[in-house]
């Protein structure tokens, strides 16, 4: 009774009302424009979180990331189409000694009108967009950084997201295999009407490749996986106190299509049921996940079929129904300095007995770009 009583509670809040927050304050976006050319600047973007997950569950292990991120880059708009960026990324753990990771940044960005198109360091990760069951948000934190190539287009009725990142490398006799990964994201407006509603298609994929021809690695099988997801989304623009109002619905989709089959599922689905609404006291998003044989690539393992848990790993559960209630309280406390806390319970309808399991986090994100002159002509 108590799990259909929930069920109905999700499925009665989407007739009022984002799959997943509004991350914007955490993107970085460096784009070239008329006004820049000939101008070097110096873009500093620091990104500090605390994301504690008090779990006790076979899908998802219960830990605590803390710590500051720093990518001080140079920025030079070399003409009105054309950026070139060199920098840095740096990652720094509390409680541990030194830095945890460091990257070099390094990209060209040709930008015109509608279209941008990136090679090097991509605006990857969370700005892709995927929902959670294929893109864990946590990535922002372990794996922010991606190499490789992007095309983006961002019409008003239309948004494309195109991109394909290197993730290892090898050369002849590697002991490693090689891995790719890559996907599409985009939305089309379907319909607007009159008092702001807006109907919306999004469609998504991630596809990933683990093999290669000159490693030493031949008893290793090749490896070719795929996660999409497609739906509808209904949102209406209220103004005011409620800013907004809405509902998105997704079916995820898991395929297997590697030569050699060793995982403990070939294809599996996902239903991802999404409302909430957006005040000026925070947003409230509740979401329902129906899994059935579902393995993801890089999504939240809370999502999957077969658990990844340093201590259940293997551990299988064909079918997987959780319900989340979650807040979040977006704010710029100042120009420039951006707060967001979060608070994410959930609950597994198939372990009834279990208690209620959340996350909660913390971030601060500050981002500014400061011109240093300009290269006289």
């Amino acid at each position: 009774m108590k799990k259909t009583l929930l069920l109905i509670l999700v499925i009665c809040t989407g007739c009022f009302a984002q799959a997943q927050f509004n991350n914007e304050a955490i993107f970085n976006r460096i784009r070239p424009a008329d006004s820049l050319a000939k101008e070097l600047h110096f873009n500093f973007y620091n990104f500090n979180y605390v994301r504690n997950y008090e779990y006790s569950n076979k899908f998802h292990d219960g830990y605590t990331l803390y710590g500051t991120q720093l990518e001080p880059q140079l920025v030079y708009f070399a003409n009105p189409n054309l950026a070139i960026t060199a920098g840095a990324y740096l990652r720094k753990d509390f409680g541990r000694e030194g830095i945890y990771d460091a990257k070099p940044l390094f990209n060209v960005k040709y930008h015109k009108r509608n279209l941008t198109l990136v090679f090097g360091s991509l605006e990857g990760n969370i700005q892709h967009g995927y929902i959670e069951p294929i893109y864990d948000f946590e990535r922002k934190i372990t794996t922010p950084i991606e190499y490789g190539t992007q095309l983006l287009i961002e019409r008003e009725k239309f948004r494309l997201d195109s991109w394909i990142a290197w993730q290892k490398m090898i050369y002849k006799g590697s002991p490693e295999k090689e891995e790719i990964i890559g996907g599409l994201h985009t939305e089309t407006t379907l319909a607007q009407w009159g008092g702001g509603w807006k109907l919306s298609f999004p469609a998504q994929f991630l596809a990933y490749h683990q093999g290669g021809q000159i490693d030493l690695l031949k008893e290793i099988p090749i490896s070719t996986l795929f996660n999409g997801a497609t739906g509808l989304k209904l949102h209406k623009a209220i103004g005011g106190n409620v800013k907004e109002v809405y509902t998105d619905n997704y079916v995820a989709v898991y395929k297997d299509f590697s030569p050699t089959k060793v995982r403990a599922y070939q294809g599996g689905f996902g239903l991802w049921l999404n409302a909430g609404v957006d005040t000026k006291w925070g947003s409230l998003l509740a979401s329902y996940w129906k899994g059935n044989n579902f393995i993801t690539i890089k999504g939240m393992p809370l999502y999957q079929s077969v658990s990844d848990n340093l201590y259940d790993k293997g551990f299988k559960q064909s079918g997987r129904n959780i319900i989340a209630l979650r807040y979040a309280y977006q704010k710029e406390l100042v120009p420039h300095l951006y707060l967001d806390v979060r608070f994410e319970p959930h609950l597994d309808l198939d372990h009834s007995d279990s208690q209620l399991q959340f996350n909660h986090s913390l971030f601060l994100t500050y981002k500014e770009d400061f011109r240093l002159f300009k290269v006289k002509r």
